[in-house]
């Protein structure tokens, strides 16, 4: 992505988050199917949207904690490939948040267990804070531009020498100036000559 003016586009404003919230969904899945499928004959959404699944008191429980801790962490690469700009990480996450809490919501009624809310909580400030971390990284990083010596401008070289002596004269007295540039005008006719201008 392009890092110049912002430009609003709502398409991709919504696309992101779609994307974002299928891919901690299925990443959720997935991470739940081998933390408690193992341990159980049927999965269902139950371990999705319920908050009576979020629980400490079963190992069951703790299996989906850490499902949804896990998932988490994933949502930061997520952020990183999809969302790619820091200050946006704090954005997208909350939205990512909140659609589930209204999801859960829906499916369970208002999440009562004091636990959802801090493995939620968590996993939202872990996911923020380590996307903000990732594209911080990326956005730190040196842009890379070619590099061509200036052998192959040889009046780009010949008026970087010019620019050179110019600068130099502005700390220089006037009668070191008039020497100065004088010395600049015949450096540059036996350049330009050179270069065949």
């Amino acid at each position: 992505m392009f890092y110049g003016a912002a430009v609003w586009d709502p398409w991709l404003i919504v696309t992101q988050i779609v994307c974002l919230q299928c891919l901690y969904y299925i990443t959720l899945g997935i991470f739940l199917s081998m933390l408690v499928g193992t341990r159980l004959s049927r999965m269902s959404l139950v371990y999705f949207f319920d908050y009576a699944t979020v629980t400490t008191s079963t190992v069951t429980g703790w299996c989906v904690v850490v499902s949804f801790l896990l998932t988490s962490l994933a949502g930061s690469v997520y952020l990183f490939y999809l969302v790619e700009r820091s200050k946006k990480c704090l954005d997208f996450s909350a939205t990512l948040y909140i659609i589930h809490l209204f999801i859960c919501i829906i499916y369970g009624g208002w999440p009562a267990s004091i636990t959802w809310w801090v493995v939620h909580g968590t996993g939202f400030a872990a996911m923020t804070y380590l996307g903000v971390c990732l594209c911080m990284k990326r956005e730190r990083q040196d842009i890379p531009t070619p590099h061509r010596s200036s052998k192959n401008f040889p009046l780009l070289k010949s008026w970087g020498v010019s620019l050179v002596i110019n600068s130099a004269c502005l700390c220089l007295s006037d009668e070191e100036n008039l020497m100065m540039t004088t010395s600049t005008l015949s450096l540059m006719k036996t350049t330009s000559l050179n270069c065949g201008v």
